[in-house]
């Protein structure tokens, strides 16, 4: 894998941090002024802006123990948007770095939730769209052959859509802002929900959320109090993905700061659920992508020396439970075996490295990886 010049790699540093400031900065009125509240132990900012009516609207910013956000709400007064600027410095990482930059209608829909509140409410960017992040995120450039996309799909915990006291403006109202020919699409389970969206063009939105509890769950839709009217649909294993996720910037327009699951994380996660696509319609297909993103992005953790990372991430979902277990087993059995050998004689490296014996997950020695 090419790694991407150390020039650049600060030139996307400097337009992460510069497109947070800018986000933070455009959602906030100066005539308001920053609150804290506990809400179940926690301790949360919040805006309050009067209104023309005497009162106040309160507007959810994000935890106190977040470093970064409470480093924002200090200097709130001396952040300056900056936009001429932040697009120069895409326009070079995309041009220069080579880095992807997502197809048009993807990046306006990602910005447009972004305006919204999404990312703020602490909603998650999965899926291939976030996909696209990591090479800048990993510092190495990833194949542009598993980063085509025709739909983006957007996640957040349900305790958390509960817990933050704020809503996004209507869903539907804010993809037509994009889009006029987004409809609404009734979920099959209850049509009084809607977790999907799509354009005349067939264009995709969909909403997610983690099914912790029983399968039968997985059905039915969750209804999302943050997310603007929209629902969500209940998966599993998805708690595991948008666990602890990280800010990222997606190339298009000024910079669009979001959240993506962490590299480990979304590698691991793409295992289990190639290994659970139906083979109808386009399954294998979407399969084979998933088995191909989990394989580039863990060698290119491996060789970024980020192994341990990932090797954490590996033995939490093994320990999940058989079922998790079999599912990595299944994916990992097909992919290359010279890419198989190399990321699993890096795993049980790492594996030792946590003081566990890679023979717990079905590791070998590398001289008998390949007979796995």
């Amino acid at each position: 894998m090419q790694k991407i010049p150390h020039t650049y790699q600060t030139l996307y540093s400097e337009l992460a941090q510069r497109s947070l400031d800018a986000a933070f900065t455009s959602e906030f009125n100066v005539n308001g002024r920053f609150i804290t509240a506990e809400v179940r132990g926690r301790r949360y900012w919040y805006f309050d802006l009067p209104d023309d009516e005497g009162g106040k609207k309160r507007t959810y910013v994000g935890p106190v123990d977040d470093a970064q956000i409470t480093k924002r709400v200090e200097n709130f007064k001396d952040l300056k948007a900056d936009i001429r600027e932040r697009r120069k410095l895409v326009s070079t990482l995309v041009r220069e770095a080579y880095l992807p930059r997502p197809e048009g209608k993807t990046g306006d829909i990602v910005q447009a939730l972004a305006e919204a509140g999404f990312f703020r409410l602490r909603g998650v960017l999965v899926g291939t769209v976030a996909y696209q992040c990591y090479p800048a995120v990993l510092g190495v450039r990833l194949s542009s052959t598993s980063m085509v996309t025709g739909d983006a799909d957007f996640a957040q915990f349900h305790s958390i859509s509960v817990a933050v006291d704020d809503k996004m403006p209507p869903v539907l109202e804010t993809l037509k802002a994009v889009d006029t020919t987004f409809r609404e699409i009734p979920h099959q389970a209850d049509g009084r929900f809607t977790t999907q969206f799509t354009s005349r063009s067939g264009y995709k939105v969909e909403f997610l959320t983690p099914n912790t509890g029983s399968d039968e769950y997985g059905g039915r839709p969750a209804p999302m109090p943050a997310l603007g009217g929209a629902s969500a649909q209940p998966l599993r294993f998805l708690d595991f993905l948008v666990h602890q996720p990280i800010r990222a910037v997606l190339l298009h327009g000024a910079g669009v700061p979001v959240n993506i699951p962490s590299a480990e994380r979304f590698a691991i996660h793409k295992l289990i659920v190639a290994s659970r696509r139906r083979t109808d319609n386009d399954g294998t297909a979407k399969s084979r992508k998933d088995r191909a993103q989990a394989a580039t992005i863990m060698e290119a953790m491996i060789e970024q020396r980020q192994t341990a990372d990932l090797a954490d991430a590996f033995i939490e979902a093994n320990d999940r439970g058989p079922a998790w277990k079999e599912a990595i087993r299944k994916s990992m059995d097909q992919i290359e075996d010279d890419t198989r050998v190399r990321i699993l004689t890096a795993l049980a490296g790492g594996i030792r490295k946590l003081e566990r014996d890679p023979a717990e997950f079905g590791i070998g020695e590398a001289a008998n990886i390949t007979s796995g």
